[in-house]
């Protein structure tokens, strides 16, 4: 039995990965977790000048889960460069790495890009495309096709590694997005980003985040993902590689994002409140193949069934 998966041209030992934001850039982990027992990781984003972020607080739980307003905080691109890249090349030995990439402007994904790429220390991108397009009155590039494309083909130009786009739940049509980012040049398809909300301190009688609004995640989001990787699943006839994400928790998350069609599937809030959590789900999954007599993740993805 195996637990590997191919996810575009980049093996994985097992499907599992740290989403975005949650894994920093690896070191910060380093003496936390084993990153090498995992599938991969996808770095915090990076943009082409540093960025403070939002105001604090940045994170507040609740009873589904957790919303954060970090506001895309991250030292830019030149030192994710020196700095950064190296300190992965240098440590990460069996995890796959993919460096989150975000802009402002169209051009912007393929500069971030143009800069890491030689440097290496990386498998692949995720270009997030629910950041706001300043140059078209802060639509998200998820939105407009348009922009989705143009950012996807700036990329696309700068790399020949892959390219996995990640699209907000939100959408009017997530299947629409997926298609169009795929014929840009894209590679694959992550789904989905944090879903817009607001919690309020009722004592203070303000938000609980210092930014106001946030991103929500943890387990209420689990079936929203898992019906956007289905969608994009159908959409695409099962043939582009799906990183599934949202409120995973453990084996039976994981295994419903795989029958839904993912390749991969990325942790996110459950790592940052306990990071054991990723390691036992590897395990957890084991068990479960072994006892469905399962040899290879490949037999179970895209393997839902609905009631006749």
């Amino acid at each position: 039995m195996t637990l590997s998966v191919a996810l575009a041209s980049i093996e994985l030992q097992n499907p599992i990965l740290l989403a975005a934001g949650t894994a920093a850039y690896g070191a910060e982990l380093d003496q936390v977790m084993s990153l090498d027992l995992l599938g991969g990781l996808v770095t915090k984003a990076v943009s082409v000048a540093p960025r403070e972020g939002a105001p604090a607080p940045r994170v507040a739980e609740f009873a589904g889960g957790m919303i954060n307003a970090v506001g895309l905080a991250n030292p830019g691109m030149d030192e994710v460069a020196r700095v950064h890249l190296p300190w992965l090349a240098a440590n990460v030995r069996k995890a796959k790495v993919l460096v989150n990439v975000v802009g402002f402007a169209t051009e912007e994904f393929g500069q971030v890009v143009a800069t890491l790429d030689p440097v290496g220390g990386m498998h692949g991108y995720e270009l997030n495309l629910s950041c706001p397009n300043v140059k078209a009155g802060g639509l998200e590039f998820g939105a407009d096709p348009a922009a989705l494309s143009a950012a996807v083909k700036a990329a696309r130009s700068a790399t020949a590694r892959p390219i996995f786009v990640k699209l907000s739940p939100t959408l009017a049509s997530i299947e629409t997005a997926a298609l169009a980012a795929l014929d840009a040049g894209a590679d694959g398809i992550t789904v989905i980003n944090t879903i817009p909300g607001l919690v309020i301190d009722v004592d203070r009688r303000t938000p609980a985040l210092g930014y106001g609004t946030g991103g929500v995640s943890g387990p209420g989001l689990l079936p929203v993902g898992v019906l956007a990787t289905y969608k994009v699943w159908k959409a695409t006839g099962g043939s582009a590689p799906i990183i599934g994400l949202g409120g995973v928790r453990g084996a039976t998350d994981v295994l419903q994002y795989v029958m839904a069609g993912a390749t991969a599937v990325g942790i996110g809030t459950a790592a940052l409140r306990d990071p054991r959590v990723p390691e036992a789900v590897v395990a957890e999954l084991e068990a479960w193949c072994s006892r469905h007599s399962v040899r290879a993740l490949a037999e179970v993805r895209g393997s839902l069934r609905w009631p006749s």
